[in-house]
């Protein structure tokens, strides 16, 4: 059956597309963001963006909670993998089912948007979409926002799972000492010399976005990307949020074998059996 331009959508959608869309009725929004404040010792901490919601969103969006119901909360990491079970439990209680189509943002870097996105793929559904910009390109350009809470049926989302879309532990280890193996470090350029996987290169997710938010035009990110597109490549960062990111735009680029390393150095840099490299500064 011919895909109609109703129901048309790429990975990647305008902000123009979706106010024009925003009634369509398998359309789903969803709200990824999570805020990071300060934490009063000179760092950060990370808290849900529940409050950031209800002061206002995306009109008919509901909140994607990622440190809560998209995630282990049994786990000491933080925004762990859930079982893929409770992973598709939890969006189809906020909607989502089959025959769905999902667009996701945040009000930060559309990193946490990514996240959910990546997650989705691993359980096998391709109905989805970032909004280019998110939340921030959306209220610069005056659109307009809501406090109404979120109200939809639940559906059923089935599984599908790809496990290949999320690597462990393990195969980052046997990775290191793989040439056919790329390992992708997705954090600034100076958390990278502070301490990085053996062998891994580095590209900041964050030099992914121009001065806007967006994601950089498709010649940029071709450039920026020079690797092998059919080889094993795993993708990390703190917690497999920035890596998400990164793993979004290489397959929208054509790369057919990328994983994200969902617990990524906070995990592997638990174990003193894992090796890191420091450069000296």
């Amino acid at each position: 059956m011919a895909v109609s331009e109703q129901t048309r959508m790429d990975t990647l959608v305008t902000t123009d597309w979706l106010e024009q869309h925003l009634n369509d009725p398998d359309l789903v929004v969803l709200d990824c963001t999570v805020s990071v404040k300060p934490d009063g010792n000179g760092g950060f901490q990370v808290v849900s963006g529940q409050a950031d919601y209800n002061a206002g969103h995306i009109p008919g969006a509901g909140f994607a909670d990622l440190l809560g119901d998209l995630s282990d909360r049994d786990s000491p990491l933080w925004v762990a993998m859930p079982t893929p079970e409770q992973f598709c439990s939890a969006m189809g209680a906020l909607g989502v089912g089959d025959d769905s189509r999902v667009v996701l943002y945040d009000g930060n870097q559309s990193m946490w948007a990514a996240r959910v996105w990546w997650m989705l793929s691993w359980v096998g559904f391709d109905r989805a979409a970032l909004l280019d910009g998110g939340l921030k390109v959306w209220t610069a350009e005056g659109r307009p926002l809501s406090t109404e809470p979120y109200s939809r049926p639940a559906k059923r989302l089935t599984l599908a799972l790809r496990p290949e879309l999320i690597a462990d532990r393990d195969e980052v280890f046997a990775a290191l000492n793989d040439d056919n193996v790329c390992i992708i470090d997705t954090l600034p350029a100076d958390s990278y010399r502070a301490q990085h996987i053996p062998g891994a290169s580095n590209l900041d997710a964050i030099k992914l976005l121009d001065e806007t938010g967006r994601y950089r035009p498709h010649d940029e990110l071709v450039a920026m990307h020079d690797g092998d597109r059919n080889a094993r490549t795993i993708t990390y960062c703190g917690g497999g949020v920035a890596a998400s990111s990164n793993a979004f735009v290489m397959t929208r680029l054509g790369f057919t074998n990328v994983a994200v390393y969902a617990a990524s150095l906070q995990e592997w840099t638990a174990n003193p059996a894992n090796p890191l490299v420091v450069e000296k500064s």
